[in-house]
């Protein structure tokens, strides 16, 4: 499968929450990802949608910090973090 093949699954609850697993700020976010601290901060607070090369970016950026995204039969995406960053 390509890299395009992944759904998208970045909600906004799920930033803020990967967020706080990481104790990232939105800077430190946009930072990892390379994205604008405005882009963040309008996503989560569903202000607009973002574009799936940003999503991309985002959550490569948490991979990185060591989250993982687990798709849970009857409950959808949950996170993880492993105990020592990639």
């Amino acid at each position: 499968m390509g890299q395009g093949a992944k759904e998208t699954i970045l909600t906004p609850a799920l930033c803020r929450a990967a967020r706080g697993l990481l104790d990232w700020t939105q800077l430190d976010l946009a930072e990892h990802a390379a994205v604008s601290r405005s882009t963040i901060r309008d996503y989560e607070g569903k202000h607009h949608e973002i574009h799936r090369a940003t999503e991309a970016q985002l959550r490569l950026a948490f991979e990185k910090g060591g989250v993982v995204f687990v798709e849970v039969e009857g409950m959808g995406t949950c996170l993880g973090l492993l105990s020592a960053p990639r």
